[in-house]
């Protein structure tokens, strides 16, 4: 389901870095976190969504989550932006 999200979102923003500054300026509606990114990637943005009170859903591949994305390479993390 979360993959159908991403597809159908207005606007993504891909990586950790822009979901970070996502989270930061209060953009993010929704954090999408691939559950095999590296344990310090997922704990960085699972601290910043808790202080934020952005929810956070996972998904199994990083693979996935980027091709769903449209991109050619995993992600880690992605934010889909409010709108």
């Amino acid at each position: 389901m979360s993959y159908e999200k991403v597809t159908q979102a207005d606007e993504v923003l891909i990586g950790t870095k822009q979901t970070l500054k996502a989270i930061e300026h209060g953009t993010a509606s929704e954090i999408i976190v691939a559950a095999d990114a590296a344990v310090e990637i997922q704990q960085r943005i699972l601290k910043a969504a808790n202080e934020s009170s952005v929810s956070i859903q996972f998904v199994d591949s990083m693979k996935k989550l980027g091709k769903a994305c449209g991109i050619d390479v995993g992600a880690a993390t992605i934010a889909l932006k409010k709108q």
